[in-house]
């Protein structure tokens, strides 16, 4: 019997060392704050794909406002006695309108029929500005009716609007709508004799950001603004581009009167064959002005991106496609020009074009990226010319290459020793991988270079197999990001992308945020970006367990940083693995006069890993707040199995 008791009372202390073993010892340091935090490091990248700008951040809520579609009435339901001319246009670069002709009998209708950006989505009380460039037929004036139908066609908000000049002349009125629809249309009847003649037929809600007239979706720039971005990136991606040269982004076509901005093909409209939407187009009316605009409303700083020279690779084989090095100026002096219109007084060419829109003052541009995920020696070379003009005229601006398409293999290879010995100031790295990738690659800077460009994780996406945003792609991407922090010495930036998707019409997933014509839905990756963004600190501390970093041992991830501002110090903690972890945090090399507060704060995001946020449940995962004790300069805690936390320890000095 007491041999019995003996073996079972081993077993118990066996179990108990075990026990205590799984009680982690981390170390913080603040003897000596480390690396600056960049204010740049967490911020946004904008593309326009998912219809993030038409029919998405751009309110604008009539498709085919211009008629400039290739199929000229695409979005447009036509009736009566309708055509479309070239002849006489108040646009130059828009030359196309629509005449309404008298339909020929007194109980036929002429008139036209909008479908919006999948349908258009009204809400109840709320004020819609119609507005339309026109011109009567006759001396009398002419009139139509302008109606707001529901998806059963029936007309739920109407008014008359008199056009009373024979010359092209803006017309506006305020349409009120008495009910929420998801799915309206506009409609717009002849009610004189005619002819009459429309161009540029626009309905905007009176409630944008900030209220502008050729404003912003107010919720989802909310959404944005609430991630306190400190870096926007724009306009792409690979819109920057092009599918060919023709069709890149050209910031110069979009700038001045918004009437006047040409349309322009939008790559992602028939890139992905299964995804196809060939009615996506931009027409330039969020373009740079407005860009850099909502970069200075949500204090961000503005990182524009211009063609190298270059058309996508990936759809173009062999140098005829692309611009010549030897011809190359016009390009270069886009990207010049580009600089003068943010930054240059009134007096400039460009920043009087800037002034002339509503900004005098400089937008203070700092960055600039020449390229997107080009690669080989057709880059840099092309690159290199960008380089030296710049450089030349504007010795302050730091440039932004490019390490290609993938995360690693013969081009990254080839690449980064290229953007040392072209001296940019930061590398753009891009990684869309899967939820193991994200956890390996935790470490992934900690062995960088220290005297080459910084680093710049411009486009970065946890892509579960055929998933959307669920929790497990948020938790794997907050485990990354420790490394991020914990290498903020050499990692100046970093910006998830896409950033928005209609759910009606994405051709790419996973992304930050998903929207409909009316609601938006922040997704659990959008928290671990906000957590770390709200929770940046100011300076790097060590954090180690073991005397070692902690990059995925026994499941957890963890950074630390210290706010001299906030007078905060903040541990950031992934616990991957299926068990809860006791954690035990130990604050070490504290001065004399910094005196940690009894009760900390604690964040927790946490979810199954298939878990999603909807729009019909936007809260499923949220980030909950709790307290924490704090003994002397402990923090005892667990952390829950998949889960990601952040702790906010409190100092007076």
């Amino acid at each position: 019997m007491k041999k019995y008791f003996l073996i079972i009372l081993l077993s118990c202390i066996y179990i108990s060392s075990i026990s205590a073993q799984q009680t982690y010892e981390l170390v913080v340091n603040a003897r000596k704050p480390g690396a600056e935090i960049q204010p740049t490091m967490y911020g946004l990248f904008f593309e326009d794909i998912n219809f993030g700008a038409d029919g998405g951040l751009y309110a604008e809520l009539v498709k085919n406002r211009s008629f400039e579609f290739p199929q000229s009435l695409m979005g447009w339901n036509s009736f009566g006695k309708v055509e479309v001319r070239n002849d006489g246009a108040p646009f130059e670069r828009n030359p196309h309108y629509v005449r309404l002709n008298n339909a020929g009998h007194g109980h036929k209708h002429t008139g036209l029929e909008n479908e919006g950006f999948r349908g258009i989505g009204v809400k109840k009380d709320a004020t819609y500005r119609f507005s339309v460039w026109a011109r009567s037929g006759s001396a009398a004036g002419q009139k139509i009716r302008i109606e707001l139908i529901d998806a059963n066609n029936d007309p739920f908000e109407r008014k008359e609007l008199a056009i009373d000049s024979k010359e092209w002349k803006k017309y506006e009125i305020v349409l009120i709508s008495p009910k929420e629809e998801p799915k309206a249309s506009l409609r717009i009847f002849l009610t004189s004799e005619g002819p009459v003649d429309l161009e540029h037929i626009s309905l905007f809600p009176t409630d944008t950001w900030k209220g502008r007239e050729n404003g912003l979706r107010k919720d989802l720039v909310e959404a944005l603004n609430e991630l306190n971005p400190g870096l926007f990136r724009f306009p792409g991606g690979c819109i920057v581009e092009g599918t060919d040269l023709e069709t890149r982004y050209d910031w110069k076509k979009s700038v001045g009167p918004v009437e006047n901005r040409p349309l322009n093909e939008n790559r992602w409209h028939y890139t992905f064959a299964h995804r196809l939407f060939p009615d996506y187009f931009q027409t330039y009316g969020m373009g740079f002005y407005e860009l850099f605009l909502l970069s200075e409303d949500m204090g961000a700083e503005p990182l524009p991106v211009v063609n190298v020279g270059l058309s996508c690779q990936y759809q173009n084989e062999g140098e005829h496609c692309h611009v010549p090095v030897g011809e190359l100026q016009d390009y270069i002096q886009d990207a010049l020009d580009l600089i003068e219109f943010a930054n240059g007084s009134t007096s400039t060419t460009w920043g009087k074009v800037r002034a002339e829109m509503g900004h005098p003052e400089p937008f203070n541009l700092k960055f600039i990226g020449i390229g997107n995920e080009q690669w080989g020696p057709e880059y840099p070379a092309r690159l290199e010319k960008f380089i030296e003009a710049i450089r030349a005229q504007y010795p302050e601006i730091k440039i932004i290459g490019s390490s290609g398409p993938q995360a690693e293999g013969e081009d990254f290879d080839y690449l980064w020793p290229e953007m040392k010995r072209l001296k940019v100031d930061l590398v753009d790295e891009h990684y869309y991988r899967s939820p193991e990738w994200f956890l390996k690659q935790a470490a992934r800077y900690d062995s960088y270079d220290r005297k080459g460009p910084k680093v710049f994780a411009g486009e970065y996406a946890c892509h579960p197999q055929n998933r959307k945003n669920n929790f497990e792609s948020a938790l794997c991407e907050s485990a990354f990001m420790t490394g991020l922090e914990r290498n903020a010495d050499i990692v100046h930036m970093a910006t998830y992308a896409p950033l928005l998707a209609h759910v009606d019409a994405w051709q790419w997933r996973p992304d930050l945020i998903w929207f409909d014509n009316l609601r938006c839905v922040r997704t659990p990756n959008y928290y671990v970006q906000k957590l770390y963004a709200h929770h940046a600190g100011t300076n790097v501390l060590p954090l180690t367990w073991n005397k070692k970093a902690l990059t995925g041992q026994d499941g957890l991830y963890a950074s630390a940083v210290i706010d001299t501002n906030k007078k905060e110090i903040i541990v950031k903690l992934s616990n991957v693995s299926e068990e809860n972890k006791e954690i035990r945090i130990s604050l070490e090399g504290l001065s004399r006069k910094m005196k940690i507060q009894p009760e900390a704060q604690a964040i927790l995001l946490k979810g199954e890993a298939d878990k999603e946020n909807t729009l019909d449940n936007p809260d499923a995962i949220v980030p909950v707040d709790s307290s924490v004790s704090v003994n002397g300069t402990v923090l005892q805690t667990t952390a829950e199995a998949g889960s990601f936390n952040v702790y906010r320890i409190a100092y007076t000095d």
